[in-house]
């Protein structure tokens, strides 16, 4: 599954966020890649395996695993800040 990691529009992100996070990111966290473009971070999770599991409890779940990558990841950089980040699926 894909996902995008954009600036949030609801927070004061500064215009660099993006590339302080990749910064720290790096390309491979857990289950999950990452990749960097000019206005996102993409991310993709796991395998798009057929499951039991409906394909959005799958989608959700795998949000919540990168959302939590990405407050770990600022938690541990203090010129970074959760807030400034949003997570969607590519649909």
């Amino acid at each position: 599954m894909k996902f995008r990691i954009t600036r949030h529009s609801g927070w004061a992100a500064p215009d660099d966020a993006l590339d302080r996070l990749w910064e720290r990111l790096g390309a491979r966290r857990e289950e999950v890649s990452f990749t960097k473009g000019r206005e996102e971070i993409t991310a993709t999770w796991g395998t798009d395996d057929p499951s039991s599991i409906e394909r959005d409890e799958r989608e959700e779940a795998a949000r919540i695993a990168i959302v939590e990558i990405l407050r770990d990841v600022c938690e541990q950089s203090p010129e970074l800040k959760s807030d400034w980040f949003a997570v969607r699926a590519y649909h």
